[in-house]
């Protein structure tokens, strides 16, 4: 399965860049909302998005209600203390009742290659986590490799550098951040959803060691933006926490309750006239989770892999008009279970293939219409599926 998507991705690349290299590019595909704040000259800045949503869940032989849902609202605001001083911030309340700080860092520029960051930030792996306001993708909901595997949205606190090489048309990240909490007085990690629930959101986060996490993007190509990213360290358990350095057994307790992760990333977004396309791989390998499971009762997979292409196309293209409609298809793999350590059996039912159909109306950049329907199968041969509709707004 790894060679076979790893295969379709490098094919999907190949043909990204080759016909790319000989067509006009349409716009820009690189800013987020957090870089659309950096770039104001405002001394105060306030922007936003929200995603407002309808799920049908369809399943055979039962009734399901629809879930109607003020999925997320989030505030942006961006104050400059100098030409070279930002803080930015976003407040985001989800489902109406949960308050949770989504983004909130200092950016300090020492050069135009060379910016110092550090607060509470956004993990730079794969597309959806960085560029995840709901009118720049496509579908309803987020794809759900980004949700399984790669858990947007995933930010923790840290510090480090950013910056852009033009010359080389390159934009680089790395920092040093607190990990997920793989253990705090019980298991946190699990099969079903992999490091999810581990995210610590800056909401006293604790640290028993640092995560390394960095990307880079290529931007040379009009329409065009490859990235690469990595993500390495341990996760964190309360068990150090006073640990007495001599207590031999303690220690080793202390270790069952951590795993080591190594995640991998590459991804591809292309535009160019009314044609959009998309790709994106992950996979991460997770050390001693044998261990971790025998001492939690968790069932942890010593590897997760996914991957999705989507592909879709303006049909107001080339009309006099602001508005795009865009329908569109992505197919995503996502295995939580693609190995697993010990005694832990593969549950099939964590190999899933998800199908979306369905098309965007963007009434101006910031304001779209969605509607789409969602095949969903496992390796157990479970299947069902979901209708959505959603507005999305970004300002």
């Amino acid at each position: 399965m790894i060679k076979r998507s790893i295969l379709l991705l490098t094919l999907f690349l190949s043909v990204s860049v080759i016909y790319a290299q000989n067509t006009p590019g349409s716009e820009d595909v690189s800013i987020n909302a957090a870089e659309k704040l950096l770039q104001s000259d405002s001394k105060l800045s306030i922007g936003g998005y929200a995603q407002i949503d309808f799920n049908q869940p369809i399943n055979d032989g039962k009734y399901s209600n629809a879930n109607l849902d003020v999925h997320r609202l989030v505030l942006l605001f961006a104050y400059r203390f100098s030409e070279k001083t930002n803080f930015v911030t976003e407040i985001e309340l989800e489902h109406v009742k949960e308050v949770f700080v989504e983004q909130a860092f200092l950016n300090h520029e020492i050069s135009p290659w060379l910016n110092f960051r550090g607060g509470l930030m956004l993990v730079p792996m794969g597309i959806t986590n960085e560029y995840h306001e709901p009118p720049t993708f496509n579908g309803v909901e987020r794809p759900n490799l980004d949700s399984k595997i790669v858990p947007t949205t995933w930010r923790e606190i840290g510090a480090g550098f950013t910056g852009r090489i033009d010359n080389a048309s390159l934009k680089y990240q790395v920092y040093l951040m607190n990990g997920f909490n793989g253990y705090n007085g019980g298991g946190i990690f699990r099969g079903t959803d992999g490091y999810r629930k581990g995210r610590q959101k800056g909401a006293e986060s604790f640290m028993s060691s640092p995560t390394l996490s960095a990307k880079v993007d290529y931007y040379g190509i009009p329409g065009l933006k490859l990235g690469v990213s990595t993500y390495n360290g341990k996760s964190q358990s309360s068990l150090y926490n006073g640990l007495d350095k001599d207590d031999d057994a303690a220690i080793a307790t202390a270790d069952s309750s951590v795993i080591g992760i190594s995640m991998f990333g590459v991804d591809a977004r292309y535009r160019t006239g009314g044609l959009e396309v998309k790709g994106q791989l992950n996979i991460a390998n997770n050390k001693n989770t044998d261990e971790y499971n025998d001492f939690t009762g968790k069932d942890m997979g010593s590897q997760m892999l996914g991957w999705y292409l989507e592909a879709g196309y303006d049909l107001l293209f080339g009309a006099d008009t602001n508005q795009r409609l865009v329908p569109f298809i992505r197919y995503e793999k996502y295995n939580t279970h693609a190995k697993t350590e010990g005694n832990l059996e593969i549950n099939k039912a964590y190999d899933r293939t998800d199908v979306t159909v369905g098309a965007g109306w963007w009434l101006s950049s910031g304001t779209v219409l969605k509607a789409d329907y969602q095949f969903y199968s496992d390796a157990a041969d479970n299947s069902n599926g979901q209708f959505n509709l959603g507005i999305g707004i970004w300002f």
